[in-house]
């Protein structure tokens, strides 16, 4: 697999043929994603976010949202309910490639979206170990 960061694109191959494309969304300005050379680490069809989500109340309603739980102070009487990340590949320490919302400009925490549909797609067809170059 390569993404091309600067056309928030993604090409899945098959030996040299190309078998998929998508557009994707990767970080924006201050979470950007590392350009390099890395693998698919480890799948989840259903991570959450044990870093981003929303802190919600007892009713699950959400009081403070889009946070990071790493910096964000916790409102008293809430709970941090993780980002869902559906059909996740990580493959460079806490970067991964999920399902999530692909406005077609970097706008992630620095993980790479893919529109729902083809994140199954790559998800499915990508074992561990497979390479996953991300470029400028």
């Amino acid at each position: 697999m390569v993404v091309h960061l600067s056309e928030q694109k993604a090409y899945f191959y098959k030996g040299k043929r190309l078998v998929g494309e998508s557009t994707v969304s990767t970080g924006k300005p201050g979470f950007s994603t590392p350009p390099g050379r890395y693998h698919v680490i480890s799948k989840d069809r259903n991570h959450v976010s044990s870093e981003f989500g929303d802190y919600v109340d007892d009713y699950g309603n959400i009081v403070r949202s889009n946070v990071d739980a790493r910096k964000d102070p916790q409102p008293r009487g809430t709970r941090f309910d993780g980002a869902r990340m559906p059909y996740c590949m990580h493959f460079n320490g806490g970067y991964a490639m999920h399902e999530g919302y692909v406005p077609r400009y970097a706008a992630s925490h620095g993980c790479i979206r893919v529109p729902k549909g083809m994140a199954q797609h790559f998800f499915d067809a990508s074992p561990e170990g497979m390479p996953v170059i991300v470029r400028e």
